[in-house]
Formats: structure tokens, sequence, C-alpha cells
């Protein structure tokens, strides 16, 4: 059984077995704590085997405060993220993986002011391995932001 553990006052966040994963009340219920919390990730929108989240630009989290960009860590984060639920969306399922490689190439700073969308699509899974694709922006698919790509281990095989 998957659980997550809320703030006081909040109920736990708790995945029976065989329930059917749903991308946005995940994201919902996941980023309203934690690292993902800290950072404002939310949900965007999904596919069958792609996910969308989003990181509003915030002060606090600028990396340079002379140009207003945001540091490079919180957009690690959310593409870490993204791409790593790409593969329980595709899957239907949260089940335990682990990361053996996500490469991440910046193509340019965020605007400062703009929310970052990222995309993680997982678009081949073998036995024991997920591959995975994503890609951040600012309002431009085309004119990314960074890109990236990875590989997750399947602890206990696809679903």
């Amino acid at each position: 059984m998957s659980q997550a553990h809320p703030p006081s006052g909040e109920k736990e966040f708790i995945l029976p077995p065989g329930t059917v994963f749903d991308p946005k009340r995940f994201s919902r219920a996941m980023n309203r704590r934690g690292h993902g919390g800290f950072l404002g990730i939310d949900y965007h929108d999904h596919g069958d085997n792609w996910l969308e989240l989003q990181l509003p630009w915030r002060e606090d989290l600028v990396g340079n405060p002379d140009t207003g960009v945001l540091a490079s860590g919180p957009i690690v984060s959310l593409l870490d993220n993204v791409t790593s639920m790409s593969v329980w969306t595709l899957r239907k399922a949260f089940q335990p993986q682990v990361t053996l490689d996500l490469r991440i190439d910046y193509m340019r700073a965020a605007t400062p002011g703009k929310t970052v969308v990222a995309r993680g699509e997982c678009y081949q899974m073998r036995r024991n391995v997920a591959f995975v694709r994503g890609l951040a922006h600012d309002g431009d698919p085309a004119d990314p932001v960074a890109h990236a790509v990875g590989t997750f281990m399947l602890v206990e095989g696809p679903a």
C-alpha cells in the first residue's frame, strides 16, 4: 500500500492496492506538501503516457536577483517529478521505481515572471526499465527552457 503522511489536520492520502493511478489527484495531493509543495509545483494536464506539471515563478526561487531568472534546482525538480510520474501514468499504478539516469540539458534561461510548464512522457517500457523524455518551457514548447531524457528501474515490473 502506498501512503504519504499529511501535515497535521489533513487526511492521509492512501492508495489501496489495485487503485488506478490518477495523475491529477496524486499530483494535487502530493504537491501540497514536501519538496513539490514547497516549490509550488502543480498539475497541469495529462494523457495516457504523458503528464504536465507547472512551476509558477516566485521571487524566492530566483537564482540571480539581478535578472529575476529562476534557479536551476526548481526546474530540475520539476522535470524529475514530471518524468517519474509519466511512468506511473502509463502503468496506471503507483509502484516503486528507481531513477537510473536523468540527464537535463538547459537550452536557455526561463523568462522572469513566467510559469514554467514541463511535459514528461514515458515512451517505452520494458520488463524492468521505463524510458522517459521531458521538456520544460515558459509558454512556447518550440522554444524550450530545458529538456530531459532518463530511465527508471521498475522494481516490481509492469502493472
